[in-house]
């Protein structure tokens, strides 16, 4: 599967950074870093935000959801969307995944109260109706490939090398903006470190392990 990576703009974080479009391998899961769970405090909070955006959600949901078979990705087979719809949908989405920011990652988490990333990535998508493998590397796989930075989107998947070797898939996320003037954007998910969180694509460690992107809701 062809992927092209970001092209930045400046020659030299080309050079010092390398990000140039790589064939994966499919090897290694995420990384085993385990934080604690957060308190019950916490979690409320995360609850109560979470509950803002429900009422939306809904109003979206029947639209989005479709059956999917085969371990393949809904969407797939979805009817095409205008474009008012799609950004409702994607403004929805990452409303409700900015909810989880602070709760702590846990490999093979699932959701809500800890996340790893392809479980974070999967449980969001999975309230609009669209049912993603609990597996960055497979998400990848079944994703619909982006094929250059200018087409990248809000709410598209992006994919990053793992720790032990960047040439395996071994992180996802979703993208939340793009800055097509600056080569950059800004994604969420589960990190090792901090949980879910919102970071940049101009970070070095995420520069150095961008594999590519891929797309799951209607173009």
């Amino acid at each position: 599967m062809k992927r092209t990576g970001i092209l930045l703009l400046t020659a030299l974080a080309v050079a010092s950074c390398g990000l140039t479009r790589r064939t994966p391998s499919y090897q290694e899961p995420d990384a085993p870093v385990i934080l604690p769970l957060t308190d019950s405090a916490d979690i409320a909070r995360s609850r109560e935000r979470a509950q803002v955006v429900m009422d939306s959600i809904a109003r979206v949901q029947s639209g989005a959801r479709s059956t999917s078979s085969g371990g393949s990705i809904a969407s797939r087979t979805e009817k095409q969307k205008t474009p008012a719809v799609r950004k409702e949908l994607v403004d929805n989405l990452l409303d409700y995944a900015k909810t989880f920011i602070g709760v702590p990652y846990r490999l093979g988490a699932s959701g809500p109260t800890q996340f790893d990333c392809s479980g974070f990535t999967s449980y969001v998508y999975r309230e609009f109706g669209y049912e993603l493998p609990h597996n960055s590397q497979q998400q990848y796989k079944d994703s619909r490939p982006v094929e250059s930075f200018s087409d990248l989107r809000k709410g598209d998947l992006v994919f990053f090398g793992a720790r032990g070797s960047i040439r395996n898939i071994g992180h996802v996320g979703i993208v939340v903006d793009v800055d097509l003037d600056h080569g950059s954007f800004r994604f969420i998910h589960a990190s090792t470190s901090n949980g879910v969180e919102i970071q940049r694509s101009t970070q070095p460690y995420f520069m150095m392990r961008y594999m590519g992107a891929g797309r799951i809701l209607p173009d």
